[in-house]
């Protein structure tokens, strides 16, 4: 498999705030490890309805402060006031952050009031009208279309839309099927939608995990696929190893194809995106 060149694509790493002290130190401990990797950025998710507000903003500073990689906290919108986020935009310019993930993101169970903002556009047109070019803003985007889409072209409009408003890139939901990413890319270029759009790629650890988060997110397992971990589901060391050679060639054939970079979700671990970079030849700093 080919490697990474400088400046050809770009890597990036997202984590969840740790609620615990061993959660924080894994954290620490995988972040060290990936850090070795050179990425963009490291970003750290916001939780449902502002969940993990205080926790982001911590692990966010944590980041920033170490000088290694440049942390990118995400933003959403839903359950939140516009006195809310620009108190959050001021506190992030505060500790130099540069690069945000604006989301809309989902209501926590029971919630009913959505706060000041609907969608993620009005958040970017917000970060902009408040800090101008301060920020890099990432949003979503969604090959396979967000589970709440009426249509593929209403998904795509809301896309356009966030762009529109202010973003600069976009990171992908995760996916399995390259040619849905190739199809939506190929979509915004005859839209005029003129962005990078950066895979999500969630590494294969835990069949029935990962079957859980995508039937939440909408994220398609094909059906190939999901019979196979399901026969290595008792079998934890066959089924990384397995979802390494998966997700490694879906790696490869997404950079083959002109995909500007990658984003892992890593669910705070570190060795099975560093097992999928080794395949693609992404150089480790020496230690």
């Amino acid at each position: 498999m080919g490697s990474r060149r400088a400046g050809e694509w770009s890597l990036s790493f997202e984590f969840f705030p740790p609620k615990t002290d061993e959660g924080r130190t894994k954290l620490r401990q995988a972040r060290a490890r990936l850090a070795g990797l050179q990425p963009e950025f490291f970003s750290v998710t916001f939780g449902a309805g502002g969940s993990t507000r205080e926790g982001t903003y911590e692990t966010v500073r944590e980041i920033q402060e170490s000088g290694e990689i440049p942390a990118a906290p995400h933003l959403s919108c839903v359950g939140t006031s516009r006195a809310e986020i620009a108190r959050m935009l001021a506190a992030y310019q505060a500790i130099g952050v540069r690069r945000l993930v604006a989301l809309r993101g989902d209501l926590p169970s029971g919630m009913v009031e959505r706060g000041d903002f609907s969608h993620a556009d009005e958040l970017v047109a917000f970060i902009r009208e408040e800090t101008g070019d301060w920020f890099h803003i990432e949003v979503a985007a969604y090959p396979e279309f967000h589970p709440e889409a009426v249509s593929a072209s209403a998904d795509i409009g809301h896309f356009a839309g966030k762009i529109a408003a202010g973003a600069d890139r976009a990171i992908t939901q995760y996916f399995f099927n390259a040619d849905a990413y190739f199809r939506f890319v190929e979509w915004c270029q005859r839209l005029g939608i003129r962005v990078d759009v950066v895979p999500g790629i969630m590494p294969i650890v835990n069949y029935r995990q990962l079957a859980r988060f995508s039937d939440g997110c909408g994220a398609e397992i094909p059906r190939w696929l999901r019979w196979r971990l399901e026969d290595l589901s008792d079998d934890v060391q066959a089924l990384r190893a397995f979802g390494v050679e998966v997700v490694s060639d879906l790696c490869e054939r997404l950079l083959a194809g002109g995909a500007p970079g990658l984003h892992f979700y890593t669910l705070n671990m570190a060795a099975p995106s560093l097992a999928i970079c080794e395949n693609l030849g992404v150089p480790a700093a020496a230690e």
